[in-house]
């Protein structure tokens, strides 16, 4: 579970619902700056949608799978590029390496009718509601 901060317009929200590892880069036990891929998660009265922003990956390179029941999994890799020895890297800014982003679903998320599109280098999933039921009410006449 995530107690990292999230900052949605002028509020700190923290993310119960959320988890992330960070997998090592490379021997070197580097970090992977690609590991935070920026999430928003939005409910609607029809479904929860999780956008992720992954630019630079196919839908290949990413795995959208449910765990343990109620757990949305999102990982991947951003593949380090193979290096010529006639070239010399002046800067990397772009993450690279492996991700992975755990999101406890909500009880009203029907986990097995979860869609997945990517486009753009925007993963989007979405996840229809269990319709609420309405209580019927029936008047009961009051007796003298």
């Amino acid at each position: 579970m995530s107690l990292i901060p999230s900052i949605f317009g002028n509020r700190i929200i923290f993310d119960p619902f959320s988890s992330d590892i960070w997998a090592p880069l490379n021997s070197n036990d580097e970090i992977s700056t690609f590991a935070n891929a920026q999430i928003d998660w939005k409910e609607t009265p029809e479904a929860h949608v999780i956008r992720a922003d992954l630019p630079g990956l196919k839908k290949e390179e990413v795995k959208v799978e449910i765990e343990e029941g109620r757990v949305l999994q999102l990982s991947g890799e951003r593949s380090v590029e193979k290096e010529d020895k006639n070239e010399k890297w002046h800067r990397i800014e772009r993450g690279r390496g492996k991700f992975l982003r755990r999101f406890r679903l909500p009880e009203n998320a029907k986990v097995d009718e979860v869609k997945a599109t990517m486009e753009n280098g925007v993963l989007t999933m979405t996840m229809p509601k269990v319709e609420e039921k309405k209580t019927k009410l029936k008047s009961i006449d009051i007796s003298n």
